[in-house]
């Protein structure tokens, strides 16, 4: 079976206060009498479950199309951590339970991607390094962003820089039991952009 990871993204998605909330124009309507529908769409790259390229945070990485695509797709384990709202998630929080090169930490402090809550829970750059030493190589979250909202050092997002692991966000976990599953989660191939929604989802193994 399949677990949809992915919150709908809509008018009504949350995005970071001062991002781009996501708009449609229709150009051509069939209800109007035209041919076809026809819609373009102006948003922020970061809404909904999204990847962050390492151009994000580092002018000289990657951009999002050039993310080798294995990253997104294989073995891959949710874990749900026990954190407040407004803390940060510790190595100790993880521990040694790690069995998959593809990590998505469930926290439950962001509940309603269409509902802004600036306390959700964050990775300390320790549970980063922690995760690199599990030899984990993608590391998820079901809040808006691996760093606190109010951070402007973005001490995780570095650490995930250096070490060279992969960030999914804005993922929807709360209905999806700890285990180990096959994840696929593939970015648009939006050339030189620092992110891309994702059709997060988990197969049963």
């Amino acid at each position: 079976m399949l677990y949809d990871i992915s919150p709908p993204v809509s008018a009504n998605s949350s995005v970071f206060p001062g991002d781009t909330p996501l708009s449609r124009e229709v150009l051509l309507e069939l209800a109007a009498g035209d041919h076809l529908t026809l819609s373009s769409v102006h948003s922020t790259v970061h809404i909904g479950a999204h990847t962050d390229a390492p151009s994000h945070i580092s002018a000289a990485a990657p951009s999002v199309d050039e993310v080798d695509l294995q990253r997104y797709l294989g073995p891959c384990q949710v874990i749900r951590v026990s954190v407040p709202r407004g803390k940060l998630i510790t190595p100790e929080l993880i521990g040694e339970r790690v069995r998959a090169p593809r990590v998505l930490i469930a926290t439950g402090t962001f509940p309603d991607p269409t509902d802004w809550n600036d306390d959700f829970a964050a990775f300390t750059p320790d549970a980063i390094a922690h995760l690199n030493r599990l030899e984990v190589t993608l590391v998820g979250i079901d809040t808006p962003s691996v760093d606190p909202s109010t951070s402007k050092d973005l001490r995780a997002h570095k650490a995930c820089v250096k070490y060279d692991i992969t960030i999914l966000e804005g993922l929807v976990l709360h209905n999806v039991p700890e285990g180990l599953y096959e994840l696929i989660a593939l970015p648009l191939r939006l050339v030189g952009f620092d992110a891309s929604p994702v059709r997060a989802v988990l197969r049963t193994l």
